[in-house]
Order: structure tokens, then C-alpha cells, then sequence
């Protein structure tokens, strides 16, 4: 049992914090087993709704890599992957659009609605919202319909954030010539926190954070953030989380933090706590 005085502790801690988040931006990457688990997505709507309902401005950026694997072995097609980016075939890109676009994001709107809030479902093609074009992946390696992000149009979200609704964003960007692209949903959460002027941009992961020598880093600045990727410490699916991070921080978001988000709740423990969780990335 916690005491009435840890109570008033803990309430007296987290108003701090809401009175510091309140009308400020926060995007969250939602991604890894906290979208697959059925209590796991259920705590995540409940945590969103709670922060916009205390006046906060979240966006949420999804990926759902496993669905697509899924989806795409079922079809008899090729899963593969280069320094943590899925390879994506003209036929993988039409498995990739349909997943995330369709099933995930109508399924992440419709526990935000019966948490009861007001969602609306996008992609990066609404509203020229993420312009790409095809990544190059170095060293004569073709990842195909890989977009990398030239521009975000913020324009739509704000006009959404403004009238009281938390947009829902699929990872899927459009080239000039109408080519879509799948784009690293890291990578699109922390463009679009950028251009958002967000104030926090959390990464949701399958891991507690940043394990140096195997012990949890709390927080990094980005100097030795950027030396543990070049020495290799910091690799595979981590890397473009950490690398998303880093372009944030350096753009004028105030701090990323990545986190583990099977714990239930965890993004509400980040905020509102003094201690927080996993590992914060700083300028």
C-alpha cells in the first residue's frame, strides 16, 4: 500500500510537470510490442488521451515493422534488412502502405477513440506532409522504395492540433513525381518534431535505452552519442533511433528520450515523473 504521503509526493511532482507541458508539442514514436500487446495498447491510449486532456499537444508517429514482416511473409514475399532499414521492393511498398496506413493506424485511432479522444488518421501523402525522395544506401546498396525526407509541411498537424485533435501518423512519404516511399518511422517522428517546434520527442522501444558496457545511460549529450554510433557501440536498430534523436536535439528540440515502452504507462512515468525512464538525448 503507498501512504496518503507518497500520494501527495508523487500528485505534487506530476503537476510540476503539467503546468511545463501544458499547450507544448510532444510527438511519440509508437513502435515495437507496446502496439502488438492487447494491455500494452490499451495503457498507450489511455496515457495520450490523459495528456491531451491536460492540455498538452500530442502527436503520435507509428511504425509497425513486425505487422508488415508478417503480412509480407504470408504473401510469400522476402523480409530483409540493411543497418536496421526494411528493403522495400515495388511489391513490398504496396504490403508496407496497406499495413501501415490501413490497418494499423485505423486500429490506433479506434483505441484513442474509446479512451475517448478525437483522432484522426494520416499519412506523410496528407497534406504534402513529408516530401522524400529515394534514399541512397551507400556502398551500392538499394533499399527501393526507401524515401529519405527533404521537407515537412507542419501545416495540416497545426490546424488539427489547433481545433483539439490528436493526429495519427503513418510513415509513408510521397516524392514530387508522385512515387510513394516507405520512410524509417524514426526518422519521420523526428522530422516532423522539428518542424512542429515540439518540445519532447520520445521513442517508444522494445529496450529500457542506451546500454553502455551494459549499463542503462540516463542521459547523453550529443557529442558522445554521435562517437558511440561511430564506434559501433550504438548499432542495428538502434542506430537510426539514436541518429533520429540526434537531428532532433540539434534542431531545436529540447531533449529525446528513448524508452522502453512495454512497461504499462511508461510514457506518463516519463513525464511526470522527476526521475523518468530510459535514456534522454540533449543537445
Amino acid at each position: 500500500m503507498v501512504s496518503s504521503a507518497v500520494k501527495k509526493d508523487l500528485l505534487i511532482e506530476a503537476l510540476s510537470y503539467i503546468k511545463r507541458f501544458r499547450d507544448r508539442i510532444i510527438v511519440i514514436k509508437y513502435g515495437g510490442a507496446a502496439m502488438i500487446e492487447k494491455t500494452l495498447k490499451q495503457s498507450f491510449a489511455e496515457d495520450i488521451v490523459l495528456l491531451h486532456s491536460l492540455g498538452m499537444k500530442p502527436v503520435i508517429v507509428h511504425g509497425g515493422g513486425p505487422e508488415v514482416s508478417r503480412a509480407m511473409e504470408q504473401l510469400g514475399q522476402e523480409v530483409h534488412f540493411i543497418e536496421g532499414l526494411r528493403v522495400t521492393t515495388a511489391e513490398n511498398l504496396k504490403v508496407t502502405e496497406m499495413v501501415l496506413s490501413g490497418t494499423i493506424n485505423k486500429e490506433i485511432i479506434a483505441h484513442l477513440s474509446t479512451c475517448g479522444g478525437k483522432a484522426v488518421g494520416l499519412s506523410g501523402k496528407d497534406g504534402h506532409l513529408i516530401e522524400a525522395s529515394k534514399k541512397d544506401g551507400g556502398a551500392g546498396i538499394d533499399l527501393g522504395y526507401v524515401g529519405e525526407i527533404n521537407s515537412t509541411n507542419p501545416e495540416l498537424l497545426r490546424v488539427l492540433l489547433q481545433e483539439g485533435y490528436i493526429p495519427v501518423i503513418s510513415p509513408i512519404g510521397l516524392g514530387k513525381d508522385g512515387t510513394t516511399y516507405n520512410i524509417n518511422a524514426d526518422t519521420a517522428a523526428s522530422h516532423i518534431a522539428v518542424s512542429l517546434q515540439a518540445m519532447k520527442l520520445i521513442f517508444m522501444t522494445d529496450v529500457e535505452g542506451i546500454l553502455k558496457e551494459g549499463k542503462l545511460c540516463s542521459e547523453l549529450k550529443h557529442q558522445e552519442a554521435q562517437s558511440m554510433i561511430e564506434k559501433g557501440i550504438i548499432a542495428g536498430g538502434m542506430k537510426p533511433k539514436v541518429e533520429a534523436a540526434l537531428h532532433a536535439v540539434l534542431q531545436g528540440v529540447e531533449s529525446a528520450q528513448i524508452i522502453l515502452g512495454t512497461d504499462p504507462h511508461s510514457v506518463i512515468t516519463e513525464l511526470f515523473t522527476d526521475q523518468g525512464i530510459g535514456t534522454k538525448i540533449v543537445s
